[in-house]
């Protein structure tokens, strides 16, 4: 067999090996010791000139929210503080009203899904310092009006207003029922899949709440049991659609706060089944846009509606063969024409339309991703966003006017850079990071890009690297399959050509991912490293399917989930371990969630290439997975049982040669934990050995206490014993 034909374009790493002397250990990744510093909750203030944060002292274990000059960076004032409240000990994070005399204190964190959480409020009047709790109950998204007067709010499945002049709170839905009736709020799968919590929405008037009600009355039941500390466990009960199951009932609704009255948009008659997925008030404040998708997701209309005359106006569709992602872009100007973005030419970019509907020009145009969109400034024509235009690893900020022309790139270094814009789009606050470099917070000019100040650079953390044996990820690309895949690896610090080292293969492969992207480490890529100071080679392949390289790359898994992201990740390990320095005789790979269905799919059917998996919270069938997120990509199963069946891998367990740890929460609400039953009981019944742990009540993401940690030592010894040399740590 040939090389692998491996085209390498970065390898830098700004560390010197002469330096690096110790090595990190499992503990010190999740201790803080390799802690990045940030700007938390920053808000540019109304003014353009000034900026907010949230600080949190360590030592009195109090926040504040601190004013700070963009000219200067000079901190200004203290706006809030908990050390002067004595009904809060410290608060989480804080929202301004839009004139910005009072900020919503969050506190008293209680996470339920995702997303979702229900917490203790207050508001904080900056002027008059007085402090007022919104209610004596635990809440859910608590958003003023844009008048300042009123908190609107989610509680037991209805929406309250609570009256900050007066202070009486007002109920204006009643019909709220814990798995029947939700006003407001989402139900799991719109959480989760749609990604928003809060579905209702002020008007720019303040007389005025549209709100999405969901029915989930006929939606399937799933129940998981919490086995907690008391004799008996309890159970949570919660309506969860499984692919090609039934969805709640969604419609939309307004209230009227002068008539104290409820009234409806009935679109359904447009649709047999739909969704919901955005609800936004354009200027007028007689005008909701509302986007309503099919069942299929391969239809997204936008409507322009007026409760007052109950007139819908269908202004916008995008249609697709495959499907419709949702954007969060949707930006209506002064004259209500607006910003929209889409992949309608085979990538994502920006539209103009005018506020009938009709297209006025594309905005930006090429080969290549709009990441992001950062806003408008009407005074200058001009936009910003970020995109992959410098390689689909990277992330840049750039400029360019309403008519497409003018185009500025306004961030230079390689790597990963955003921006949080001055409300008068004056500066930007840029953040960049690499594979190199830790996070930097710097001031830059709008217009030009240019470096202004430099706000934080984490030198801090770079010194205590400094003493570490860290490795350098090699950036490139591996033609598999026909495709340029992109790809990183790393080595030991010590690396030896002559030696031969194990394999470790990472990958996510979900429609859109991104895993090989040049940014700063998290957790998992510290444990990578901590893998190649233990004489590992770790390496990752971003697939077909993954995100950020154009819609046709992005969309060829549609019908078929995991088939070819399986197939590219086989052949990549048969490439790699052609190279001279890799054991073939020793090549595992892991995954989390997507990831984990892919290890062991790559597993059963790559037997013959790797020697071991972990898969962590897998989905195993996409029978057993919700239905926002399954048909997107696969419709449903009785449309097509063979997709659904074809990649199931507890249907061919009889695949299983090498070694398998399997892994799941019993609280996962998201994957839950009957994929990995199902995947156990097939391994069983086919006489299979494998290892498998399952943490009691720990949900997708596996953590609190000491539970990191004992799951990644769980799969370090793991690998040593199956892929290493059976060292201990």
């Amino acid at each position: 067999m040939k090389a692998p034909l491996i085209y390498l374009f970065s390898c830098l790493f700004i560390l010197t090996a002469a330096s690096q002397t110790s090595s990190i250990s499992l503990d010190q990744i999740w201790d803080g010791t390799f802690r990045t510093q940030g700007l938390t909750a920053l808000h540019s203030m109304n003014n353009g000139q000034q900026y907010s944060v949230l600080n949190f002292d360590r030592s009195t274990r109090s926040t504040t929210i601190d004013l700070y000059d963009y000219k200067t960076l000079s901190k200004l004032k203290t706006i809030a503080t908990s050390q002067s409240m004595d009904a809060i000990p410290y608060f989480t994070n804080y929202t301004f009203s839009d004139d910005e005399t009072q900020v919503l204190l969050e506190t008293e964190r209680e996470p339920i899904f995702r997303y979702s959480f229900l917490g203790v409020f207050y508001v904080y009047n900056i002027n008059s310092k007085r402090l007022e709790k919104i209610s004596e109950y635990k809440i859910q998204e608590p958003h003023f009006s844009p008048d300042g007067t009123k908190v609107a709010y989610g509680r037991n499945n209805n929406i309250y207003i609570k009256d900050l002049t007066s202070g009486a709170t007002k109920q204006i839905t009643f019909d709220g029922q814990k798995n029947k009736i939700i006003n407001g709020i989402t139900d799991w799968v719109y959480e989760e899949e749609f990604a928003f919590v809060r579905a209702f929405e002020w008007n720019a008037s303040s007389n005025k709440i549209a709100f999405i009600r969901f029915d989930e009355t006929e939606v399937p039941e799933f129940s998981m049991d919490i086995y907690g500390t008391e004799l008996y466990q309890t159970q949570e009960v919660f309506k969860y659609p499984k692919a090609g199951e039934k969805n709640a009932e969604v419609s939309l609704h307004f209230y009227d706060l002068n008539a104290d009255k409820i009234s409806s948009v009935d679109l359904s008659k447009t649709y047999d089944d739909f969704y919901i997925p955005r609800i936004k008030w354009t200027n007028d404040p007689n005008i909701l846009s509302a986007q309503y998708m099919n069942r299929h997701q391969n239809s997204l209309d936008l409507w322009l509606i007026n409760p007052a005359t109950n007139q819908a106006n269908l202004v916008l569709t995008e249609k697709d063969d495959a499907y419709v992602d949702v954007t969060d872009n949707l930006t209506f100007l002064e004259d209500n024409s607006f910003i929209w973005t889409s992949e309608k030419d085979g990538f994502n970019h920006i539209y103009h339309y005018a506020k009938d509907g009709k297209l006025k020009n594309q905005i930006t145009k090429g080969a290549w991703e709009v990441t992001a969109y950062y806003g408008f400034n009407e005074s200058a024509k001009t936009l910003y966003y970020q995109s992959v235009e410098h390689g689909s690893i990277n992330r840049d900020v750039y400029s360019i006017r309403l008519n497409g022309k003018n185009k500025k790139r306004l961030s230079l270094q390689e790597g990963t850079n955003d921006a949080d814009f001055s409300a008068n789009f004056t500066y930007f606050i840029k953040t960049y990071s690499s594979a190199t470099t830790p996070p930097k917070f710097t001031l830059n000019d709008s217009k030009t890009g240019r470096l202004v100040k430099n706000i934080k650079d984490n030198s801090a953390l770079l010194e205590t690297l400094s003493r570490y044996k860290f490795s350098n990820k090699e950036f490139s690309t591996i033609n598999v399959n026909g495709n340029d895949l992109n790809m990183w690896m790393l080595k030991p610090a010590d690396f030896d050509a002559t030696k031969t080292y194990p394999l470790l293969m990472f990958q996510y492969s979900g429609p859109g991912s991104q895993q090989v992207a040049n940014s700063w480490n998290n957790s998992r890529d510290y444990w990578h490293h901590f893998l190649a100071q233990q004489g590992y080679i770790v390496a990752c392949v971003d697939g077909r399917g993954t995100g950020f390289k154009g819609a046709d790359f992005k969309k060829v898994t549609y019908l078929n989930l995991v088939k070819y992201e399986t197939e590219d990740q086989i052949q990549a390990a048969k490439q790699i371990s052609t190279l001279p320095y890799i054991d073939a005789s020793r090549i595992g790979i892991w995954g989390w969630s997507y990831g984990g269905h892919m290890s062991t799919n790559c597993l059963l059917k790559g037997n013959d290439v790797f020697k071991m998996a972990i898969a962590v919270a897998p989905v195993t069938s996409w029978r057993f997975y919700d239905t926002i997120y399954t048909e997107r990509f696969m419709r449903t199963p009785q449309e097509n049982p063979s997709g659904y069946d074809d990649n199931s891998p507890f249907n061919y367990p009889e695949l299983l040669k090498g070694d398998y740890l399997l892994v799941h929460g019993s609280g996962d609400d998201n994957v839950h934990v009957q994929h990995t039953m199902r995947m156990v009981e097939a391994l069983i019944q086919a006489d299979k050995q494998f290892d498998w742990a399952i943490y009691p009540d720990k949900n997708h993401s596996i953590y609190g206490g000491n539970t990191t940690m004992h799951l990644y030592t769980k799969m370090t010894n793991f690998l040593h014993e199956k892929l290493g040399d059976k060292r201990t740590n």
